[in-house]
């Protein structure tokens, strides 16, 4: 038997109430979450238990509503302190806040959670977008980052790698063409 054989496959377990908090709380321990993507998590090991065991899936769904109530409640989940977490770490790799409002809203974070985690981040900087531009920029090594010798013929892929990352063309174009990276230092902040 091979190990991609369906017989050596381990079966999905039956839902239980005490199985689902054991599953919430490994997930919990690995990753920072919101609210709805544990849901989804959980929700598709209910279906996994629904097709296998024969469950009902709106006990299994009142389960997982209870136990994200709960978590809630308690403060093991807060979307707003994750949406910050995530937001604080995708512009320090660089990300535009339309990248970063889709990632979020994909993660089931409320648009209000998002647009307050935006400003909350952006209080300290002049401008956090052109600051997420520039270090975009140099991790990709782009623009005032490359060496001068290919600045020119590699303009054009510079912009579009900036604009496919949620950049506007006016943020891009100033990021790419600065005359050198010291110039774009005033736009990093802190």
């Amino acid at each position: 038997m091979s190990a991609a054989d369906p017989a050596r496959r381990r079966k999905p377990r039956k839902v239980t109430e005490k199985f689902l908090e054991r599953a919430a709380l490994f997930h919990l321990e690995r990753f920072a979450t919101s609210a709805e993507n544990l849901r989804r998590v959980l929700m598709r090991r209910v279906e996994k238990s629904v097709r296998f065991h024969g469950t009902e899936r709106q006990a299994g769904a009142a389960l997982v509503d209870d136990l994200v109530a709960r978590y809630l409640a308690s403060g093991l989940l807060d979307d707003r302190a994750y949406a910050e977490g995530r937001v604080r770490t995708l512009r320090r790799r660089g990300a535009s806040a339309r990248l970063i409002h889709l990632k979020l809203r994909q993660k089931g974070v409320a648009d209000d959670v998002i647009a307050g985690a935006l400003a909350d981040h952006g209080e300290h900087i002049a401008d956090p977008e052109a600051a997420a531009a520039a270090a975009l920029a140099r991790r990709r090594h782009l623009g005032p980052f490359r060496p001068p010798a290919e600045r020119e013929e590699k303009r054009e892929k510079d912009l579009a790698a900036l604009a496919r990352a949620g950049f506007s063309y006016d943020m891009a174009r100033r990021v790419i063409e600065a005359p050198s990276p010291e110039d774009l230092a005033d736009d990093e902040g802190p």
